[in-house]
């Protein structure tokens, strides 16, 4: 690919996730362009994070959905203060320990099928479209990529596809329990050509051992024809590891207080939710 040079205007913010707990004032912000920004004042001020930016990688991204590769996803790591991965759309997933001053590969077996053959395994281009991270047991990270799911054991250093989780293994949206790695969730969607719910259906998937077996899980939602897209930061999960929220672009938002068996709408009249979080 060539080179090209790097817009500087932010188009969108897109995460902002808390730091550690050790730095309450820490905030940490990704934006289309791929710009990670950290905040040390609870948001008053922010700072660039040059290293990222200036990574000899980031000639290698691209634009997926928008025109420019872009910073979704934030996994704090719970064992000590600056310890993240991010994710990047058509940028790959990087990791640092050391508050962002050096940056690590974390795409190591993710697939890229949309680049050809012997590129697809590129790790500078891989597309992750959510990262999260279990909290209980931290090296643990799962994604929602844009050509499938994979499962990291070791912090983001080699990645696992997981292949039987149907209806779909496309989707935006993944959370993972708190306290069990095992246990993760997706909303799965056609791909590229219509960007729907399979056979026009809302459903969730649930695998509760890491990712051998699902359940389609689709009691209270929408039986069709549904045209709702849950995205990335519209589904989350509370510390508990019972309660789900997920709120789509056709203004809907439902709760599960069983970890997914059972749906209820809170609301179909609310504009396109682009996120919802538990507080």
């Amino acid at each position: 690919m060539s080179q090209q040079e790097l817009a500087w205007t932010t188009q969108l913010a897109w995460i902002v996730e808390p730091g550690h707990p050790d730095e309450p004032g820490v905030l940490w912000c990704g934006t289309i362009p791929g710009g990670l920004f950290r905040s040390d004042d609870r948001g008053d001020s922010w700072q660039l994070v040059e290293s990222l930016w200036s990574h000899p990688s980031r000639q290698k991204w691209f634009g997926g959905g928008y025109d420019d590769a872009g910073i979704h996803s934030v996994a704090v790591d719970p064992r000590g203060p600056g310890r993240i991965v991010v994710g990047v759309s058509c940028g790959g997933a990087w990791r640092t320990d050391d508050g962002g001053a050096t940056w690590e590969v974390a795409a190591r077996g993710m697939r890229a099928d949309f680049l050809p053959p012997d590129q697809a395994g590129d790790t500078d281009t891989q597309d992750p479209h959510r990262i999260v991270r279990c909290a209980d047991a931290p090296d643990v990270l799962w994604t929602q990529h844009h050509c499938g799911i994979f499962k990291s054991t070791d912090n983001g250093d080699q990645w696992t596809e997981i292949t039987e989780a149907g209806p779909s293994t496309f989707g935006f949206a993944v959370a993972v329990h708190p306290h069990d790695p095992d246990t993760a969730w997706f909303v799965p969607d056609v791909s590229d050509e219509v960007r729907m719910p399979v056979d026009g259906k809302l459903v969730v998937t649930r695998t509760r051992d890491g990712g051998r077996t699902f359940d389609v899980l689709d009691h209270g939602l929408p039986t069709g024809p549904a045209y709702d897209l849950i995205y990335r930061h519209a589904f989350d999960i509370d510390d508990t590891g019972d309660q789900l929220l997920m709120g789509s672009t056709t203004g809907s938002l439902w709760w599960s207080g069983d970890g997914g068996d059972q749906w209820h709408e809170v609301s179909s009249n609310l504009p396109p939710i682009a996120s919802v979080r538990f507080c």
